[in-house]
């Protein structure tokens, strides 16, 4: 009837006790026995009632158990023992029962028989009923086994938390120590000292510690290797005797939230500021499609995808309006993939994330590094395929793009009806079919990232300038026309001087009127408008208004250029200079093989910006299709204003014509959001990065500030060579900045709206971005000097402040602040 350490493994003796037989095997713990709870049967009915109302006088313990227990005590050699519960329901994973049965420390050996029957009766005490219906158990096990350990004589005793238990960060080991036993901690009788063990070998400590460093780190060690042992997060109870520090029991943390990691350094760029829910929920949809793709692309099996789709289908989210990724399922689905042990950092590099993976975030592989890399070369015979099949892959994408979009629809004179199914058809055939510029973008970032590598190791080009230029002026790229039309047009206006004032300041209708009179002009203008006009800043976002929407801002845009003159840039000149240095320096195989890389980065980076613009046109298609739809929706009386469908969502909008709608109260809906909407766009911007434990609208997140980074210096990514010292300029919104001259221009981001700017940027500082960003593409074909992913360049420079900026190191300097002293000289080299 009573078990030892070896024995209760195979009995039912509660979590306390199974857990400690688990621990036996890895760990040195004080010796321990078992009595199960069938031996409560051993009583009699009148003296099991009297345990159950803790009437404990004239009960006397079952002879024979007595007996066994004695002699299974004198084996185990202590004099002075813990005495405590194991129920069968006891430290599971949803519930610890902590406090919630009795325990007793330091009882004589002689006393142990009765101090059985009191955590009996604790089974039964009104407190644990009322944890059990608190925690939704039913027809559980009263009784519990009690567990009896030889006491430990302990200097210092206390738990140790295995996570933080408050945050849930699990970078975090949180330590609690008392002088003496533990039990005066574990019953809250005294706080006890705090200590934090960080990840990076930091501690955190009181003042008089109690506990040595050796000490903290030993413990903590002790529960991370129980974590380890069991799978979870632990938290456990330990005691130091003569020096050895004792597990003495371990349970699960059954507080701790899923922690989920936010990050909007690459999003943002796509979607910045506040967001509509309709922006979001179609971006979401697109996301969960992409992703999926993406994976299967690079041979992840369909099972895996299917047992993760809860990971795809979160992988944005959002956040007082802002949209963030999922950092977290984004790592999750990273780390599906063939080779991710091995080319994590290279992959973070090219997709934009600053600061790699969060600690606390561990990423489990299906395979392990060696299976892994296995895994990776057979992918690698599937990925050769898929690169070969890329050109007709990209024809095939754009005569679907052409037989989609190639025949403009009147969609004000659809049905609502109509509009949904033409929506369906542009979803099924273009947005869910997005396998073109999802290969082209990956090998992008393959053939791009492969060509630094090269260029570091074979060219000693380890800033990344020679690279840059070697990738720039590239022609044929969509995301350049706009500039050289613009200034097309900005010629043609400096001819046509009586023009010039109604482009400055006339309204819609004068400047269309005052076209006539220049008929090439007119012809260019609108020409510019019907191939460029859906090209705005955020159009990604379906709510922003287009040049087509406001053909006064394109005006606006070419009467600056008309009265700046053109910025030169000798992109052509250092891409054929960069090119003769590579030949210079390799010879044979190299050569071939550098060149054979360096065409195809080309071709991809060039048609990665090209199959953009196409997004955008995708995209300007659904803008157009879900305005219509609100106009239908204020005919029929349930919306006030055609702008408020950027207020529901696509499920919402789709749900009405297709019969799944939950509600037809849209009116109601569209004016909640959009008050709600109005008090996060009032809000200061958000962290760029940040965690939250549990519901993120739980969370309490501070502003975005500045940090304590240099005054004078900041060190951000290369992207276009180039020196430049002058004076800045911070754009918030580029269809409201009024240029006189070219200047050096700083954004926290741009998207191809920018373009209406660009025409006058020295150069280009950017808070945002990636290598394979747009800010990066476009102004290496441009030749305009850039730096992005610059830290907090928008909260320390400002307008009038002099910079020297390096585009082949990325260092910025300023030099002078606005208004102090004489301004220099501006140079460019």
């Amino acid at each position: 009837m009573i078990l030892n350490s070896q024995e209760a493994s195979s009995h039912p003796v509660g979590g306390k006790a199974r857990a400690l037989a688990k621990l036996g095997q890895a760990f040195p713990i004080p010796a321990w026995l078992v009595i199960p709870p069938d031996a409560f049967q051993l009583l009699s009915d009148e003296q099991k009632q009297a345990v159950v109302e803790g009437n404990f006088s004239g009960i006397s313990f079952p002879e024979s158990l007595k007996n066994s227990l004695m002699q299974h005590l004198s084996h185990l050699k202590g004099q002075l023992w813990a005495v405590r519960s194991s129920a069968l329901d006891e430290d599971g994973a949803q519930a610890s029962f902590a406090g919630q049965f009795d325990s007793f420390l330091n009882v004589p050996t002689d006393q142990v028989p009765e101090h059985v029957l009191k955590v009996w009766h604790s089974g039964f005490a009104a407190r644990s009923e009322a944890y059990r219906r608190e925690q939704g158990m039913t027809g559980g096990k009263r009784v519990p086994a009690v567990l009896i350990q030889r006491m430990v004589q302990a200097e210092t005793a206390g738990v140790c938390f295995s996570a933080d238990p408050v945050t849930s960060d699990r970078t975090r080991c949180v330590i609690s120590a008392i002088q003496g036993l533990g039990d005066r901690l574990v019953s809250g009788e005294e706080d006890g000292q705090t200590y934090t063990l960080l990840d990076s070998g930091e501690i955190e400590k009181p003042g008089n510690p109690i506990l040595t460093d050796a000490q903290v780190q030993q413990i903590a060690a002790l529960a991370r290797k129980s974590e380890a042992f069991f799978g979870m997060p632990q938290d456990i109870e330990w005691a130091i005797e003569k020096g050895q520090v004792f597990l003495l029991q371990s349970r699960p943390i059954t507080t701790l939230e899923t922690v989920t990691w936010w990050d909007n350094s690459n999003i943002i760029e796509s979607y910045s500021g506040v967001t509509t829910p309709l922006t979001f929920s179609f971006a979401s949809r697109a996301y969960r499609t992409v992703y999926r793709h993406f994976v299967r692309m690079l041979g992840v099996p369909e099972r895996s995808i299917l047992q993760n789709g809860h990971v795809f289908d979160v992988m944005i989210g959002l956040v007082q309006g802002r949209i963030y990724y999922n950092l977290s399922n984004w790592y999750r689905v990273l780390g599906m993939l063939p080779g991710f042990s091995i080319n994590r950092r290279f992959m973070e590099q090219m997709m934009g994330v600053a600061d790699g993976m969060p600690p606390e975030l561990k990423v489990q592989t299906s395979n392990g590094a060696l299976r892994d890399t296995l895994y990776l070369l057979r992918t690698v015979a599937g990925l050769g395929w898929t690169f070969n099949q890329l050109p007709g892959s990209r024809a095939r994408f754009y005569t679907r793009l052409k037989k989609q979009l190639g025949v403009r629809k009147h969609l004000p004179a659809m049905s609502y009806g109509q509009l949904a199914d033409h929506y369906r058809t542009l979803e099924a055939e273009l947005l869910n079919r997005w396998d073109a510029p999802l290969s082209n973008d990956f090998f992008a970032m393959i053939f791009y990232g492969v060509l630094r590598q090269l260029c570091s190791k074979w060219l000693s080009d380890s800033g990344g300038a020679l690279q840059n230029d070697l990738v720039s002026a590239e022609g044929q790229m969509i995301s350049a026309v706009p500039a050289q039309k613009l200034e097309e047009m900005a010629s043609l206006l400096r001819s046509e001087p009586g023009l010039l004032e109604v482009f400055q300041q006339g309204s819609r209708a004068e400047i269309l009127q005052a076209l006539g009179a220049a008929p090439e002009l007119q012809t260019q203008f609108h020409t510019y408008l019907r191939e460029f006009g859906e090209r705005c800043l955020d159009e990604l976002k379906l709510e922003s208004l287009t040049l087509q929407d406001e053909p006064e801002m394109l005006a606006r845009m070419v009467a600056r250029l008309a009265l700046t003159p053109p910025v030169a840039h000798d992109a052509r000149a250092r891409r054929e200079q960069a090119e003769q240095i590579a030949r210079e320096k390799l010879s044979g195989w190299r050569e071939r093989l550098f060149f054979w890389v360096l065409r195809h980065a080309r071709e991809c980076v060039r048609e990665r910006e090209n199959m953009r613009f196409e997004r955008t046109r995708v995209f300007g298609e659904a803008r157009k299709i879900f305005r219509s739809m609100g106009a239908q929706l204020v005919k029929m009386n349930l919306l006030d204003d055609p702008e408020d469908v950027f207020y529901l969502t696509v499920d919402e909008l789709l749900g009405y014509a297709e019969g799944t709608a939950v509600t037809l109260n849209f009116r109601v809906l569209a004016q909640a959001r959009k008050a709600e909407f109005e008090v996060y766009r009032a809000q200061p911007s958000l962290p760029r990065r940040f965690r939250s434990a549990g519901s993120v609208y739980r969370q309490s997140l501070k502003p975005a500030g500045s940090s304590s980074l240099s005054s004078t210096e900041r060190q951000g990514i290369p992207c276009s060579p180039g020196v430049v010292r002058g004076t800045v300029r911070v754009v918030r919104d580029p269809r409201t900045i009024n240029l006189s001259e070219p200047t050096i221009l700083v954004a926290e981001r741009t998207d191809p709206g920018w373009i209406i700017i660009l025409p006058l940027a020295r150069a280009l500082l950017v808070e945002r971005g990636s290598l394979l960003s747009h800010s990066a593409i476009v102004s290496r074909e441009l030749g305009i000097p850039g730096i992005v992913s610059i830290p907090e360049v928008t909260a320390w420079l400002q307008d009038g402040d002099e910079v020297e900026l390096d585009g082949s190191t990325g260092v910025v300097k300023r030099i002078r602040r606005a208004g102090e002293g004489q301004a220099l000289q501006e140079e460019h080299a």
